[in-house]
């Protein structure tokens, strides 16, 4: 009896461990993040130059025209947090490249008086068995 809950307990806690299903790769292949409580704003990350872009992205994944949208962004540890310096592009934004295993905090708003929606990234670059990615971009089941 013993021996069959270890097990089942053993294979319960890995498939958490290792199971990324959870994760929504967009259509420049980069991780989706969620900027409404509608989904009808997405964040698309994708690394490209040593910077992290973030594609702004509708509820069909179509680009979005960036106007009046801003986005804060935060990495380091909880004890260390660092802002970093965001830029407009034409398709999004753009932050430079935090140190992997790092968290990055993101917060959007549609407009200045808006109330802004926190999305939270663990950058994590180590490359998966499964797929070869990083971490990060592992959508393996």
């Amino acid at each position: 009896m013993t021996t069959k809950l270890t097990s089942v307990i053993l294979a319960l806690s890995s498939a958490f461990a290792l199971g990324h299903g959870d994760i929504e790769i967009g259509p420049n292949k980069g991780r989706i993040l969620e900027f409404s409580t509608d989904e009808s704003m997405h964040g698309e990350v994708v690394r490209k130059d040593d910077k992290l872009h973030i594609i702004l992205l509708d509820k069909d994944m179509k680009p979005v025209v960036i106007d009046k949208q801003t986005l804060t962004a935060t990495a380091g540890t909880r004890q260390k947090p660092e802002k970093l310096e965001v830029t407009i592009t034409e398709s999004g934004f753009a932050i430079p490249e935090p140190e992997g295993g790092q968290w990055l905090i993101l917060q959007y708003k549609q407009d200045p008086e808006a109330k802004p929606v926190t999305a939270r990234l663990h950058y994590d670059t180590t490359v998966c068995g499964g797929c070869e990615k990083p971490e990060w971009l592992c959508s393996c089941e």
